[in-house]
């Protein structure tokens, strides 16, 4: 069931906050955005979200200080990660995928079909009940 499921969304572009949240919502996701990256920990650490859909260029703090310090907290290691970002080189799919163990990473734009997919594969995997879109 995806009700309830909390989904949070780190973005410095509040219109691809908005994005994510309309495709999200409408299978039942509660999704909650935070708008840069310490704004994105200190909503990690007040929302206990099931996963956390992470862009990597932002100004301030980017997503991989973002990611790392998830990490290094007791309290935000466990929490899954799908990186969305429109750095596409293969490299940085690399460094996600192998190097850093985000659990998903997806360039934009994007496609409801692709997200939701992801979304829903790193949540069953984590253990939470998915419907099927």
């Amino acid at each position: 069931m995806t009700k309830g499921i909390k989904i949070l969304c780190i973005e410095d572009d509040p219109e691809m906050i908005e994005l994510v949240k309309l495709i999200l919502s409408r299978q039942g996701y509660e999704v909650i955005g935070a708008t840069g990256g310490e704004a994105g920990l200190q909503a990690i650490e007040r929302e206990q979200p099931a996963l956390v859909l992470l862009d990597l260029m932002m100004p301030e703090m980017d997503g991989w200080e973002v990611y790392q310090r998830m990490r290094a907290d007791e309290r935000m290691k466990d929490v899954p990660v799908i990186v969305v970002t429109a750095k596409a080189q293969s490299i940085d799919k690399v460094l996600g995928l192998h190097i850093a163990k985000v659990n998903d990473y997806i360039t934009k734009p994007f496609g409801p079909s692709e997200l939701l997919t992801s979304v829903m594969r790193v949540l069953q995997e984590a253990g939470f009940e998915t419907e099927e879109a």
